[in-house]
C-alpha cells in the first residue's frame, strides 16, 4: 500500500473498499465539483494495520501531518484565514454501518479556540453551545467515560440556573456547563483535553478505529454477515455549521421515496441544528419540502444536486447536507437504503426511464426482499381508529407485546413471545433488543433517524415521531391521547406503512402482492407515472405500482433462469396456492400428513394387525382417502408433475407417547377404552420405540418391513391418476422412495411398484406412467450414487436429512442448543440448514457425476429446505440440477433468485 491518506480530490467512487462509503462518495462529489468541505480521509488499511498490531502504522503520522498541511491552506483560500479550523472525525466502512460506530464532531476546539469561533461567527451562545457539545462527546467517545457522569454534571448545572434542559441555557449558562464537563474529564483522568488541535485528532482517529471492534458494531455485522476483517476508514472534514441562525439547517435528503419508491425528493430538515440532531431524534423534524418556504435558494440547489447524483450513480442517493448561512454543503452520498418495495418499484421505473437495463434491474431485486413482500398487513376494517399516528419509517404491519427496554425484549423473543419496542428514541445500545423485536416505535425522530434506518436494514416496520404519545420509561407506561395508558406486556399494532399506532391486536391479510398471485390487479387505462402525478397518496395506485414491479421482475427473471421451481405442497389447497405463485409442478409431496389426524385410528389398526386379513382391511381404508388426496393434488397440476414421497416418518409417530401410555396402563386410566386393547396399543409402542428414531425404522426400511404398506400408496396413486386421465386430464405422479442407501432397497420397491401399476392398467384399462426415483439424502446414497441411477429414474436432494447425516447432528436439538455457540465462533458462518454446506455440496457433486454417468439425462432435483434459500439455490444453479422445491410462498423468490443466479453468472464469465 503506496499511501494511507487520500485527499478528497484524489479519491472516487469505486475506491470505497479503500476510502469506506463515505469517503469514497465525499471523492466523488469533489470530481462531481458539488460543494464539499474541504478534508481527507484515512484509509481502512490504515484501520486494518492498527487493529492488528495495536498501534497506527509508522507513516500514517506523517501523512496526516502533510494532508493536514494542505487542508489547512485550502481552507484559508476558500474561507479566510479567520474561520477556526474544527473538523468532524467520522468512521466510513466500505459497507454502511448507520450509526453502529463512532464519531467526534468540532474537534480543535479549546479555550482560546472556543472565543475564536464566538468572534468569527458572531455568536457566543453558539460557540458555547460547540464546545460543550465537544468536551462532552470527546469524554465519552474518546476517553470512554461513562456517560452518567456527564448528564450528572448537566442536571447540576441546569438545576442550578432553573432550567429544566439544557436547550435553554444562554451562553453564560454554557460556559459554565463547558467547565462542569471539564471537571469531570480532569477528575476521572487527572489531565484534560489536550488544547493541541493535532493530538485531539490523533485521539478521534483512534476511537474511530477502535468503535469497530465496539460491541454495537460487532453484533450489526453478526446480524447483517458482514466481514470482520474490513475494517472503517476515518473522514476528516471541515466542520459547517446548520445551527447558525434561520437561514442554517441540516438534512437528509433521498432522490426518490426510500419507503415507497415514488420519485421525488424526500427526506428529513431541521432548522437551526446539527447533523447528529437530526440523526438522534431528539427533535422533530420537517419535510424536506418545507426547505423550500424556509430558503429557496438553497431548495433548488439541492433539488438539482440530487437530480446530478442520481443521474450519476444511476440509483436512488441517500444524501446528508448541511445550509450554514444560506450555503449548501453536501456531506455524504451513497446508493440509499430503501425498504422492500422501493426496491423493486425503483428498478422497474429506472427500466421505464432508461436509465439501466432490465438485467441490471433484476440484480438489485433480492429474494430476501421479495420475500418480505409477501408478508402481510392490517387488515381495513371501518370500526379501528389509529390511537395515535407518527412518521411512516420502515413498511409493514406488526403485532407485539409492548416492552420499553431492549434487554427485555431479548429475553422475551427468548421466551418465544412477538414484542414491539417502544422508546423515545433509539440508540445503537438498543440494536440487541432492536434485532428481537417484530417492529419499531418512537416517540420522536424522522424518516431518517437511528430507529428508521436500522428499521429498513432489518426489515422490520418501524413508527417514529409518534409525539402524540406520553411515554413514560421508567415507569413503564405508554400514554395516548385519549389517556387510555398500555403497560409493559399490552398489546399494540403499528403500521410502518402509513405511520399509525393501534392499541390491541389489529387482524392482519396478505400483502398486495402476495393478493396479485391469487387474483391479478385489474388493469389500468394509466400509466403508473401519470397515476402518481394525480395521486400521489393514493394507496390502491401504490399497491398497483408495486405489484407491477414485481411481477416485471419475475418475468425478468423467468426469460433468464435454467432452474425450474416446483413446490413442496401436501393438499390440494396448497397446490393450487403453489401453482397461482408459479410453481412448475410439485417437487415433494410428502405423504405424512394422509396418515394423521382422525385418520390415526386407521394406521393404528394397521400396526396392530395381526392377521392379513386385519391388515387388508386397514389398508383397504387408508386407500379411499389417499385416493382422494392424490386425485386433488393431480387435478390441481394438471399437466405438471407431482413427486410423491412414500412414507417416511418413523412408525411410532403414528402411536401415543410411551410414556404416556405407560402411566395410563399403570393408573388404570383406560378413557373408556377395552383394556386388551390398551395393552395391545403399549405392546406395539413398545416394540416400535427407537432411541433415535430419525437413525431407525423409518422411510424406505419402514416400506420393506410393513407389508403391503408401500403398494397401498402407489395403487392410491395410480388409481387416482387413472381416474383423472379417464376424465381428458393430464395427471404426471412421479414415485420417489425415501432414505435409500443402498440400491438393492431401491429394486424391491420399484420391483413392487411396477407390479401395482401394472394391475391397476389391467383393472382401469388406463396405463399410468409413473416413474419412480429415489431421494439422496444420505452420505452413502451419495457415494453409491452410479447404482442408484441404474435404477431411479430421476434423483431428488433431501438436503435437510442430507445435511443432518453428513455433520451428525439433529436439526431439531441443535438449533437451539450449541448453533448460537457455534455461529458465534465462526464454526460455521451461517446454519448449514440454512445455506447449503460445502461438505454438503461436494456429496451432491459427487452423486450428480456418478448419476449421470450412469444414466445420461436422469433428472434431478432438490426439495430440501435449501430449494428456497438465495445462496443456495446459486450453488445448484452452478450444480446444474433441473430444479429446485421448496415451500409455496418461497416460489416466486426462488424464481427470482434462480434468474439472478444466472445473470450474475454471465457478469462474472465475462469479467
Amino acid at each position: 500500500m503506496d499511501r494511507y491518506v487520500y485527499g478528497f480530490a484524489d479519491g472516487g467512487r469505486h475506491m470505497a473498499n479503500l476510502l469506506g462509503g463515505k469517503g469514497a462518495g465525499l471523492a466523488e462529489m469533489t470530481r462531481m465539483e458539488l460543494p464539499v468541505p474541504p478534508g481527507f480521509t484515512i484509509t481502512t488499511e490504515a484501520c486494518r494495520a492498527y487493529l492488528e498490531h495495536g498501534r497506527e502504522p509508522d507513516r500514517l503520522a506523517d501523512e496526516i501531518t502533510r494532508e493536514w498541511d494542505r487542508f489547512e491552506t485550502e481552507v484559508h483560500k476558500r474561507f479566510g484565514a479567520d474561520r477556526p479550523l474544527l473538523v468532524a472525525v467520522r468512521s466510513g466502512a466500505e459497507i454502511s454501518m448507520p450509526g453502529m460506530m463512532d464519531t467526534v464532531l468540532n474537534v480543535g476546539l479549546g479555550d482560546e479556540a472556543v472565543l475564536r469561533l464566538a468572534e468569527w461567527s458572531g455568536d457566543e451562545r453558539f460557540a458555547w453551545d460547540a464546545y460543550s457539545r465537544f468536551v462532552r462527546s470527546f469524554g465519552e467517545t474518546v476517553l470512554r467515560l461513562p456517560e452518567q457522569l456527564f448528564q450528572e454534571a448537566e442536571t447540576r448545572v441546569c438545576d442550578a440556573f432553573g432550567a429544566g434542559r439544557k436547550n435553554v441555557l444562554d451562553a453564560a449558562q454554557l460556559k459554565v456547563l463547558t467547565s462542569a464537563y471539564q471537571e469531570v474529564v480532569n477528575a476521572e483522568t487527572g489531565e484534560g483535553i489536550p488544547g493541541d488541535p493535532r493530538r485531539q485528532l490523533d485521539l478521534a482517529v483512534r476511537a474511530v478505529f477502535d468503535s469497530w471492534n465496539g460491541e454495537r458494531a460487532r453484533a450489526y455485522r453478526r446480524r447483517e454477515d458482514i466481514s470482520e476483517d474490513l475494517g472503517t476508514a476515518v473522514n476528516v472534514c471541515l466542520m459547517v455549521f446548520g445551527n447558525l441562525g434561520p437561514d442554517s439547517g441540516t438534512g437528509v435528503a433521498f432522490t426518490r421515496d426510500p419507503a415507497t419508491g415514488a420519485p421525488g425528493a424526500y427526506g428529513d430538515y431541521l432548522q437551526r441544528a446539527v447533523g447528529e440532531d437530526i440523526v438522534a431524534g431528539i427533535r422533530n423534524t420537517v419535510p424536506l419540502a418545507e426547505l423550500e418556504r424556509l430558503d429557496p435558494a438553497s431548495y433548488a440547489r439541492l433539488r438539482a444536486n440530487l437530480r446530478a447524483l442520481e443521474a450519476h450513480y444511476r440509483d436512488m442517493c441517500d444524501i446528508e447536507f448541511t445550509v450554514e448561512r444560506g450555503t449548501l454543503w453536501m456531506l455524504q452520498t451513497r446508493i440509499g437504503e430503501r425498504g422492500a418495495e422501493a426496491t423493486f418499484r425503483i428498478a422497474s421505473d429506472l427500466v421505464d426511464e432508461g436509465v439501466i437495463t432490465p438485467d441490471e434491474a433484476l440484480g438489485r431485486g433480492t429474494g430476501e426482499r421479495l420475500a418480505r413482500l409477501l408478508f402481510p398487513r392490517f387488515a381495513e376494517s371501518g370500526t379501528d381508529r389509529p390511537a395515535a399516528r407518527g412518521v411512516a419509517a420502515s413498511p409493514g404491519a406488526a403485532v407485539g407485546q409492548i416492552v420499553f427496554d431492549s434487554r427485555k425484549a431479548v429475553e422475551r423473543r427468548e421466551d418465544g413471545r412477538h414484542v414491539v419496542l417502544v422508546r423515545p428514541q433509539t440508540r445503537p445500545e438498543d440494536l440487541p433488543g432492536m434485532l428481537a423485536s417484530v417492529g419499531l416505535l418512537t416517540t420522536s425522530g424522522g424518516k431518517t433517524s437511528h430507529a428508521a434506518v436500522v428499521a429498513r436494514g432489518l426489515g422490520i416496520p418501524c413508527v417514529c415521531g409518534a409525539d402524540q404519545l406520553d411515554l413514560d420509561v421508567e415507569g413503564g407506561v405508554l400514554t395516548l391521547p385519549d389517556g387510555t395508558r398500555l403497560r409493559d406486556g399490552d398489546f399494540v399494532s403499528l403500521d410502518g406503512s402509513t405511520g399509525d399506532v393501534y392499541a390491541g391486536r389489529i387482524p392482519l391479510v396478505p400483502s398486495p402482492v402476495a393478493r396479485d398471485f391469487v387474483a391479478p390487479a385489474p388493469e389500468s387505462g394509466q400509466s403508473p407515472a401519470q397515476q402518481d402525478a394525480e395521486t400521489v397518496h393514493d394507496e390502491a395506485v401504490r399497491d398497483e405500482a408495486v405489484v407491477r414491479a414485481v411481477r416485471r421482475a419475475l418475468d425478468w427473471a423467468d426469460g433468464h433462469r435454467r432452474l425450474r421451481v416446483r413446490a413442496n405442497a401436501d393438499t390440494p389447497d396448497e397446490a393450487v396456492q403453489a401453482r397461482r405463485l408459479g410453481a412448475e409442478g410439485i417437487g415433494l409431496c410428502r405423504t405424512e400428513h394422509m396418515f394423521l389426524g382422525d385418520r390415526q385410528p386407521i394406521v393404528e389398526r394397521l400396526i396392530l394387525a395381526e392377521t392379513p386379513a386385519e391388515r387388508g382391511t386397514a389398508l383397504a381404508e387408508l386407500l379411499t382417502v389417499q385416493r382422494e388426496d392424490f386425485r386433488g393434488i393431480l387435478r390441481a397440476m394438471d399437466g405438471l408433475p407431482v413427486v410423491v414421497r412414500l412414507l417416511d416418518p418413523p412408525l411410532h409417530e403414528f402411536l401415543p407417547d410411551l410414556t404416556e401410555l405407560s402411566v395410563r396402563h399403570a393408573t388404570g386410566d383406560y378413557r373408556g377404552e377395552d383394556r386388551h386393547h390398551l395393552q395391545r396399543v403399549l405392546d406395539a409402542v413398545r416394540r416400535t420405540h427407537e432411541q433415535n428414531p430419525m437413525l431407525g425404522l423409518r422411510g424406505v426400511r419402514l416400506g420393506l418391513t410393513v407389508p403391503g404398506l408401500y403398494a397401498n400408496q402407489v395403487r392410491a396413486l395410480a388409481e387416482a391418476a387413472a381416474g383423472l386421465k379417464a376424465e381428458g386430464l393430464d395427471p404426471r405422479p412421479e414415485i420417489m422412495v425415501p432414505l435409500v442407501g443402498d440400491v438393492s432397497e431401491l429394486r424391491l420397491v420399484k420391483q413392487e411398484a411396477e407390479q401395482v401399476l401394472a394391475e391397476v392398467r389391467l383393472a382401469t384399462g388406463t396405463a399410468v406412467d409413473c416413474p419412480v426415483g429415489t431421494m439422496i439424502e444420505l452420505p452413502r446414497a451419495a457415494l453409491t450414487a452410479g447404482d442408484l441411477a441404474a435404477e431411479a429414474a430421476f434423483f431428488s436432494f433431501g438436503t435437510n436429512d442430507l445435511t443432518q447425516t453428513t455433520w451428525g447432528f439433529s436439526r431439531d436439538d441443535v438449533e437451539g442448543s450449541f448453533f448460537p455457540a457455534y455461529l458465534e465462533h465462526k464454526i460455521f458462518a451461517v446454519s448449514p440448514f440454512q445455506t447449503i454446506d460445502p461438505a454438503v455440496g461436494s456429496l451432491i457433486t459427487t452423486a450428480l457425476a456418478g448419476g449421470r454417468a450412469a444414466r445420461p439425462g436422469l433428472e434431478t432435483g432438490v426439495c430440501g429446505e435449501h430449494g428456497g434459500d438465495p445462496e443456495s439455490i446459486r450453488f445448484f444453479d452452478r450444480a446444474r440440477l433441473d430444479y429446485v422445491s421448496c415451500s409455496p410462498f418461497r416460489v416466486p423468490v426462488a424464481r427470482l433468485e434462480a434468474g439472478r443466479a444466472v445473470v450474475e453468472g454471465a457478469v462474472v464469465e465475462g469479467a
